[in-house]
């Protein structure tokens, strides 16, 4: 299956995409490449996962994108308490990537219901 079909990389991609826009004008470089590498894995991992052969392959790397779901999350929610990311834009990036994380959880249980 072509990764760039799926709705989930889609999302990912365009999640990614605003992460960077907001953070471009940051000067806390660190946390600025924290949270970008964070929302970048997360469709690069999909990306990659989904072109392995092996169902199990896949899985793996599904996971590691739902951990960087995790991840995001929890740098927005430090990014909002400490203003560099306002309330609405944290609301919406925290809800995106609970939304992307339940679409990966699904696309992997039906991964490993092909091998039953």
């Amino acid at each position: 299956m072509d990764f760039e079909k799926l709705d989930v990389w889609k999302l990912s991609r365009q999640l990614s995409v605003d992460v960077y826009k907001a953070m471009k004008d940051l000067k806390d470089y660190s946390f600025k490449d924290q949270i970008t590498r964070a929302s970048l894995s997360i469709a690069s991992n999909i990306a990659e996962g989904m072109t392995r052969n092996s169902d199990r392959e896949k899985v793996q790397f599904l996971s590691i994108a739902k951990g960087s779901c995790s991840e995001l999350r929890t740098q927005t929610y430090i990014g909002v308490e400490i203003d560099y990311i306002s309330r609405d834009t944290g609301a919406a990036w925290i809800e995106q990537s609970k939304r992307i994380a339940s679409m990966l959880s699904g696309l992997m249980k039906a991964l490993r219901q092909v091998k039953q």
